[in-house]
């Protein structure tokens, strides 16, 4: 027999499904990677962006290491919202099985790809004991023969997006894509749209620095660019 009862059995066990058909512990894992800063993808018409929220919480931290963006091969990086230990052991897995495809087939793995391996590892981690849920969401954005965007969830679940948000206020910022974004939006738009998405998360004694924000494009002939602050500035200026 189960040494707890009641909700608790549910509550503390992995493998166990409650009356209603939740683990209780994936429910949690998405609780904590909602709890994470605004992230924000969207494919334009050339290529597929990457934005997100910092939020630097004390002056005294060295804003490089706040990491939110993974670069996993030439063409391939994620972002993620969550705890941020489980992003960098998913990161470090992600980047094995990129190089580990370039050297076994000598060419670039597909976005596609990459994506159901890391929903793949997020989902055994759902069914073992011993174990716990990766308490992250990803949106994992690169370029192939067209831009990609895909997101994965602690659940093991994987769906593709034209425009995507995780984190806080995703909800909120969905409605926001919803409502603007178009087949043919180009890069400037793209980045506008997703610092606009950024600004409506903000608390309202809340400002948007430069240096509190990451961007990134992928696109076809350049491949990944991550925008200095510099050239985040002017995108807020306009």
């Amino acid at each position: 027999m189960y040494p707890f009862s009641g909700a608790a059995a549910y509550d503390r066990a992995i493998t166990v499904f409650s009356p209603e058909g939740e683990l209780y512990q994936v429910k949690y894992a998405t609780k904590a990677a909602e709890r994470g800063t605004l992230g924000v993808g969207i494919v334009y018409k050339d290529g597929v962006l990457l934005a997100a929220d910092k939020r630097i919480t004390s002056k005294l931290v060295v804003t490089p290491t706040l990491e939110k963006l993974f670069i996993i091969d030439d063409h391939i990086a994620i972002l993620y919202s969550g705890l941020v230990g489980d992003a960098r052991v998913l990161a470090d897995y992600a980047r094995d099985v990129a190089e580990q495809h370039r050297i076994l087939y000598d060419e670039p793995i597909s976005v596609e790809r990459l994506a159901k391996e890391i929903a793949r590892i997020k989902q055994a981690y759902t069914q073992y004991g011993g174990t716990r849920p990766f308490g992250v969401t990803f949106l994992i954005a690169g370029y192939n023969d067209h831009p990609r965007l895909f997101e994965t969830q602690p659940s093991g679940t994987l769906l593709e997006y034209y425009a995507d948000a995780i984190g806080n206020k995703k909800y909120d910022v969905m409605e926001l894509l919803e409502s603007e974004w178009k087949r043919d939006i180009d890069r400037e738009s793209a980045i506008r749209l997703a610092l606009k998405a950024i600004k409506q998360s903000l608390a309202e004694d809340e400002s948007i620095t430069p240096e509190r924000i990451i961007l990134a494009t992928i696109e076809k002939d350049t491949g990944i660019h991550v925008f200095s602050p510099d050239e985040v500035a002017k995108f807020l200026e306009g």
